[in-house]
């Protein structure tokens, strides 16, 4: 496997130059083929467990999920806004690797953005000190929860919600693992905060209601998810426009990075912007229609001082055992 890393390196060196020396020694970041790997497993579950959960019973995981959930959301807003104080044990970090030491002098996105007075038209990978390192040590962060992310499809695999496996979801989690690896070992701060930023400030938002959908007794309540959608929409436009600027201001920020990065943006807002209107506005449009089609027909139930359009199905559903959920 080392070989065939190495083998790796040169083309890697040809194509995006020479890595940032800033990370060398830090967890999973050495060598590609550890997240190489991760994300061909991923593939393999994405494509075989929906084939092993077939005819098996779906598990709730309600409690898990929690858990899960409240975890990602922590550590979403670790990355956005919370800090980390300086470890007092200077010493004990002389003793460890090059990742640990770094991960215990800690770092925030919005703090090491401020400090470093980072410019938002422009900003190289080299040019705020130490405030570029806490931009480096909490972006890593943000590169192992791609990782962790990939619970997400595991979870609909064993809750038989194979409807949510769509080529946006599979995409955007194998993707976004591989890309942040590249980033890390190359452009691991400066311009590629950004994205980051918005993202982790997103994820808030989606994985505090994904922990709250866990409960049953919550999702009445829950009315903002087609916010959250809009709002990663506004993410991805708001990172072409700030991405842009680094391409008509430049800086020593490598141009080809923000070219990419423009690229795979319009690539989210495409497929993001199809799921909008399959799941939003296609279902708004038939829920008009049938309930158009139910006062033609004459059938509309009434049920204190509510209109049921979905009473004429009540003789045509066959009953379902329910999931423990």
């Amino acid at each position: 496997m080392e070989n065939f890393d190495a083998s790796l390196s040169p083309y890697f060196k040809a194509l995006l130059g020479t890595r940032d020396t800033r990370v060398k020694g830090w967890f999973l970041l050495d060598n590609y083929i550890p997240t190489l790997v991760c994300s061909i497993i991923y593939l393999l579950i994405v494509w075989l467990g929906p084939k092993y959960m077939k005819n098996r019973q779906p598990f709730s995981c309600r409690g898990i999920l929690m858990v899960y959930n409240l975890g990602l959301t922590l550590l979403s807003l670790y990355m956005f806004f919370e800090s980390t104080k300086e470890n007092p044990c200077s010493a004990c970090a002389s003793h460890t690797d090059p990742w640990t030491q770094q991960q215990l002098r800690g770092g925030r996105l919005v703090t090491g953005v401020r400090e470093g007075k980072y410019n938002f038209f422009c900003q190289g990978t080299r040019s705020a000190g130490e405030s570029d390192m806490k931009i480096i040590r909490v972006l890593w962060w943000y590169y192992f929860s791609k990782l962790i992310e990939f619970m997400d499809t595991f979870f609909f695999i064993l809750r038989k919600n194979n409807h949510q496996i769509t080529v946006l979801h599979v995409y955007h989690h194998a993707s976004m693992l591989n890309i942040w690896w590249f980033v890390m070992n190359w452009v691991p701060c400066g311009h590629s905060y950004f994205g980051a930023t918005l993202n982790s400030f997103i994820h808030v938002l989606m994985y505090s209601y994904y922990g709250l959908s866990s409960v049953p007794s919550m999702r009445p309540y829950l009315w903002w998810k087609k916010y959250i959608t809009q709002g990663q929409l506004l993410q991805f436009v708001l990172t072409i426009i700030q991405t842009t600027c680094g391409v008509i201001w430049p800086c020593t920020f490598p141009l080809g990075w923000l070219y990419f990065q423009i690229g795979y943006m319009i690539s989210l807002i495409a497929l993001f912007t199809n799921f909008y209107i399959q799941t939003y506005n296609r279902k708004g449009a038939s829920r008009r229609k049938d309930h158009l089609k139910d006062h033609q027909n004459g059938s509309v139930a009434a049920s204190n001082g509510h209109t049921n359009s979905f009473s004429f199905l009540e003789n045509n559903v066959k009953p379902r055992k329910p999931r423990k959920d």
